[in-house]
């Protein structure tokens, strides 16, 4: 083919987008070059440069007087900001050169318009101006043609039903989009999109059938159709879940996987992944990762409530996590969160659940009632059975506190009868810990017994490896430490000292020996070499915060900075309060720059590059010790088990306790 723009569209269209941009970067830039371009781009995962040829295509419409095409750019470059960055000031800058530009209602840029406007109010907490645009999208989406706007605006409608206490009304529409997305008469931005916001919808409600039935269609059908950040999001959601259902190392396989993925497309919203990942792995007793994806989604500008406050209830900080846990309840984070938007209260829900535990542990009855009468009260405005069952649990909580054994004994079966009812069994134990001591309050300790074995067996396999140690301390199961040898690994001044017995050996400071003690400090739980590769400060790839994303940055900085100006002079400080979020998310990427959410982007073969790493720094180390300590570095080589994913795995029968000064 010897017309090159012709070659390089024939590329896209065969699925290789990156030889489309080969093909590209040696044509002018011209008005259909920007555009299969900006395509193109989007298409190989280079948001950055798909956004920067939609903005140099606006520019050359509007320097040739092209207006509604113009206004057509910005919107779709508005659209794209939207669904995959979170950074809505930004998105409410193009919406408004969009406007400025918008000639009437009789063009597509006037439908996708009220379609943006929709959303971003949505995802803002403005329930009547988000009304008001969906049927304005519904109604010119229809008339015109524009089938992204009249799904928008008919999802909006539905998600903002279910938030005004019309949960049935609601549903019912979502599932009539469900099968319209499914009819095949969509684009795939249109459906992967959209599919996403109906599980988003699902999951505010903790409906988890729903969830489970969209994510399988969504998954099904992702393969070889979806584009953009959809296959990221899809994982996001296996992975919550796979939280919900276990096994927990599924599901934190699954939200790595989704950090992954979306590295390239979220901005504001990656803290979502990251959020999910500390979660789960704070249900699998790893506190340490768990601590690391928090404090990155923090740095991401995303609340890491209440997944934070409940470390530091693990950690033992009581005080510490009441204090986390109230002050987010009482100003909760403003977030572009498509799952919990600041409508209706369900984004406080789980903070309250959380808020019932961490008062649980610390024995504050008169929070944990309070708490329980707050998430009792949401629960009867969404009456679905996720809800109820959080709101059960809240109250059982409360009743043992306050010696309400009856009181406890029903909310507590109850709740334990509804999770594993809906397939969670994580959370079905945790009501079951609670069910075993509303028992002990009732001088039933035979049932208590009961049901604390049924929760450690759960625990155990769903792989909740701190609580299933806790239900043992319960059940007096403890193993005695005696019967094991006794190995130590101390931090030492700028080295390390290694023992086993009584025989000891000091070792230079080794990048093997810091990922050692990760594993030790967790037997059996599988590390991903990435997060190996991290910890140890090993090369895993290139860094990649290039010129072209910086200046990318740079410009939406620009965006929000006058969204800022723009809301002081509207005398606006809700409006102003999450542009300026924005702006403290993006001056902190550039000041680091480095990949998002703390996680270098790297260049191609970064796993295979990892694994290797992390497996040649473990063994030379292994290696050192063994040099020093024969028996220490056998039986470190029989159970350090390595590979795209690393574990400490002894054997039962030849049990080592290890003390670990890190």
């Amino acid at each position: 083919m010897t017309d090159p723009l012709a070659a390089a569209k024939a590329a896209l269209d065969a699925g290789d987008p990156d030889g489309a941009l080969s093909l590209l970067d040696d044509l002018d830039r011209s008005e259909d070059a920007l555009s299969l371009r900006a395509d193109a781009a989007y298409a190989a995962g280079r948001f950055e440069a798909a956004l920067g040829a939609r903005e140099s295509l606006y520019t050359m419409h509007l320097t040739a007087g092209r207006t509604d095409a113009a206004a057509l750019t910005a919107v779709t470059i508005a659209m794209q900001l939207l669904v995959d960055t979170g950074l809505m000031a930004a998105v409410r800058g193009w919406a408004s050169k969009a406007d400025r530009l918008v000639t009437g209602d009789d063009v597509t840029a006037a439908a996708l318009l009220a379609a943006v406007r929709t959303y971003e109010r949505f995802l803002c907490g403005d329930a009547d101006a988000a009304a008001h645009h969906a049927q304005r999208a519904i109604a010119l989406g229809t008339s015109l043609g524009v089938d992204l706007a009249v799904v928008m605006g008919r999802i909006a409608t539905a998600r903002l039903l279910t938030a005004d206490d019309r949960v049935a009304e609601g549903m019912a529409l979502l599932d009539e989009v469900a099968v319209d997305l499914m009819a095949g008469e969509h684009d795939p931005f249109v459906v992967g999109n959209m599919y996403c916001e109906l599980i988003c919808a699902a999951q505010a409600l903790m409906l988890l059938d729903r969830s489970r039935e969209w994510t399988d269609v969504m998954e099904r059908w992702r393969h070889g159709a979806a584009s953009g950040a959809v296959h990221g999001r899809c994982r996001v959601h296996r992975a919550e879940l796979l939280r919900i259902s276990g096994p927990a190392g599924a599901a934190e396989d699954e939200a790595l996987g989704a950090c992954d993925d979306l590295q390239p497309w979220m901005r504001r919203e990656f803290g979502w992944p990251l959020a999910e990942l500390g979660t789960i792995r704070l249900r699998r007793g790893d506190l340490a990762g768990a601590e690391d994806a928090f404090l990155r989604a923090h740095a991401s500008a995303w609340s890491p409530q209440p997944g934070l406050a409940l470390l530091r209830m693990h950690q033992g900080a009581l005080d510490t996590a009441a204090d986390l846990i109230a002050a987010e309840i009482e100003s909760p984070t403003p977030l572009p969160w498509k799952e919990r938007p600041p409508i209706a209260g369900l984004q406080v829900a789980p903070l309250l659940e959380a808020q019932a535990e961490i008062a649980f542990a610390a024995g504050d009855a008169a929070i944990a009632a309070a708490a329980a009468t707050r998430v009792r009260a949401s629960a009867g405005r969404h009456p679905t059975p996720g809800l109820i069952a959080g709101a059960d649990l809240a109250e059982a909580r409360a009743a043992v506190l306050t010696a309400d054994a009856a009181g406890a004994v029903a909310a507590a079966t109850a709740a334990a009868t509804a999770w594993a009812g809906l397939g969670a069994p994580y959370d079905a134990a945790m009501a079951r810990v609670v069910l075993g001591h509303a028992h002990v309050l009732a001088g039933r300790r035979d049932i208590a017994m009961l049901e604390w074995r049924s929760a450690r067996r759960a625990f155990a396999e769903y792989g909740a490896s701190l609580h299933r140690d806790a239900v043992d301390a319960l059940l007096g199961d403890v193993a005695p430490a005696t019967a094991a040898a006794v190995a130590a690994l101390i931090r030492d001044g700028s080295g390390w000292r290694v023992g086993l017995g009584d025989r000891e050996a000091a070792l230079a400071d080794l990048k093997g020996i810091h990922l050692l003690g990760r594993l030790l400090s967790a037997p059996g739980k599988d590390f991903h070499v990435l997060d190996l590769a991290e910890a140890g400060t090993l090369e895993a790839g290139l860094p990649a915060l290039d010129d072209e994303a910086k200046a990318t940055y740079r410009r939406r900085l620009a965006e929000v900075e006058d969204d800022i100006a723009e809301a002081e002079r509207d005398n606006d400080p809700a409006r102003a309060a999450l542009a300026e979020r924005d702006r403290d998310y993006l001056v902190a990427e550039l000041s680091r720059a480095v990949g998002l959410g703390g996680r270098t982007r790297a260049s191609g073969g970064t796993v295979e590059r990892a694994r290797t790493s992390v497996t040649r720094t473990l063994r030379y180390a292994i290696g050192r010790i063994g040099d020093a300590l024969p028996e220490l570095g056998e039986h470190l080589s029989r159970s350090i088990r390595t590979g795209a994913e690393c574990s400490y795995a002894p054997d039962p029968l030849s049990p080592v306790v290890w003390r670990l000064e890190l």
